[in-house]
Protein backbone atom coordinates (compact mmCIF):
# COMPACT_ATOMS: atom_id res chain seq x y z
CA UNK A 1 0.00 0.00 0.00
CA UNK A 2 2.82 2.37 0.85
CA UNK A 3 4.38 1.75 -2.56
CA UNK A 4 1.14 2.67 -4.29
CA UNK A 5 0.81 5.90 -2.30
CA UNK A 6 4.47 6.77 -2.96
CA UNK A 7 4.08 5.98 -6.66
CA UNK A 8 0.98 8.13 -6.98
CA UNK A 9 2.69 10.97 -5.13
CA UNK A 10 5.70 10.77 -7.42
CA UNK A 11 3.42 10.67 -10.46
CA UNK A 12 1.57 13.76 -9.22
CA UNK A 13 4.85 15.62 -8.75
CA UNK A 14 6.13 14.69 -12.21
CA UNK A 15 2.81 15.38 -13.92
CA UNK A 16 3.71 19.06 -13.99
CA UNK A 17 7.14 18.38 -15.44
CA UNK A 18 7.50 18.79 -19.15
CA UNK A 19 10.13 16.83 -21.05
CA UNK A 20 11.62 20.11 -22.27
CA UNK A 21 11.96 21.44 -18.72
CA UNK A 22 13.60 18.21 -17.60
CA UNK A 23 16.02 18.29 -20.54
CA UNK A 24 16.91 21.92 -19.83
CA UNK A 25 17.56 21.12 -16.17
CA UNK A 26 19.82 18.20 -17.09
CA UNK A 27 21.71 20.37 -19.59
CA UNK A 28 22.17 23.13 -17.01
CA UNK A 29 23.49 20.66 -14.44
CA UNK A 30 25.93 19.18 -16.95
CA UNK A 31 27.10 22.63 -18.04
CA UNK A 32 27.59 23.63 -14.41
CA UNK A 33 29.93 20.69 -13.82
CA UNK A 34 32.00 21.92 -16.78
CA UNK A 35 32.05 25.60 -15.79
CA UNK A 36 32.76 25.23 -12.06
CA UNK A 37 36.29 23.76 -12.42
CA UNK A 38 37.20 26.54 -14.87
CA UNK A 39 35.97 29.18 -12.46
CA UNK A 40 37.65 27.43 -9.50
CA UNK A 41 41.03 27.70 -11.21
CA UNK A 42 41.05 31.49 -10.79
CA UNK A 43 38.33 32.27 -8.26
CA UNK A 44 38.33 31.09 -4.62
CA UNK A 45 35.34 29.32 -3.08
CA UNK A 46 32.51 30.22 -2.56
CA UNK A 47 32.82 32.97 -5.17
CA UNK A 48 33.57 30.35 -7.83
CA UNK A 49 30.19 28.70 -7.33
CA UNK A 50 28.35 32.03 -7.34
CA UNK A 51 30.09 33.13 -10.54
CA UNK A 52 29.31 29.74 -12.09
CA UNK A 53 25.64 30.21 -11.26
CA UNK A 54 25.72 33.59 -13.02
CA UNK A 55 27.32 32.05 -16.11
CA UNK A 56 24.71 29.28 -16.26
CA UNK A 57 21.82 31.69 -15.65
CA UNK A 58 22.91 33.97 -18.50
CA UNK A 59 23.90 31.37 -21.08
CA UNK A 60 21.62 30.75 -24.04
CA UNK A 61 20.34 27.24 -24.71
CA UNK A 62 22.92 26.85 -27.49
CA UNK A 63 25.71 27.96 -25.15
CA UNK A 64 24.51 25.56 -22.46
CA UNK A 65 24.50 22.73 -24.99
CA UNK A 66 28.05 23.61 -26.07
CA UNK A 67 29.24 23.61 -22.46
CA UNK A 68 27.40 20.40 -21.57
CA UNK A 69 29.10 18.58 -24.46
CA UNK A 70 32.37 18.85 -22.53
CA UNK A 71 31.00 16.86 -19.60
CA UNK A 72 33.65 14.43 -18.39
CA UNK A 73 36.47 16.12 -20.29
CA UNK A 74 38.95 18.74 -19.23
CA UNK A 75 37.92 22.17 -20.45
CA UNK A 76 39.84 23.16 -23.54
CA UNK A 77 40.27 26.39 -25.44
CA UNK A 78 36.79 26.34 -26.98
CA UNK A 79 35.11 25.80 -23.62
CA UNK A 80 37.15 28.54 -21.98
CA UNK A 81 36.33 30.90 -24.86
CA UNK A 82 32.61 30.09 -24.46
CA UNK A 83 32.79 30.88 -20.75
CA UNK A 84 34.65 34.15 -21.45
CA UNK A 85 31.99 35.13 -23.98
CA UNK A 86 29.20 34.46 -21.47
CA UNK A 87 31.13 36.37 -18.76
CA UNK A 88 31.39 39.39 -21.07
CA UNK A 89 27.60 39.73 -21.39
CA UNK A 90 26.22 42.73 -19.51
CA UNK A 91 23.61 40.50 -17.85
CA UNK A 92 26.30 38.16 -16.53
CA UNK A 93 28.42 41.07 -15.33
CA UNK A 94 25.39 42.51 -13.55
CA UNK A 95 24.71 39.15 -11.91
CA UNK A 96 28.30 38.89 -10.71
CA UNK A 97 28.28 42.47 -9.40
CA UNK A 98 24.96 41.77 -7.70
CA UNK A 99 26.63 38.90 -5.83
CA UNK A 100 29.30 41.34 -4.63
CA UNK A 101 31.99 39.59 -6.64
CA UNK A 102 34.88 40.87 -8.70
CA UNK A 103 34.65 39.97 -12.38
CA UNK A 104 36.45 36.60 -12.70
CA UNK A 105 39.33 36.23 -15.13
CA UNK A 106 39.20 33.00 -17.10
Amino acid sequence: MLRVVFGLGLLAICAGCSPAAIATDVTKRAARTVVLPVMSATTPAPADALATDCVIANATNAELNDLARDLGARAGTTTTDNIRRILSKPSTQACIAGQGLVQPVV
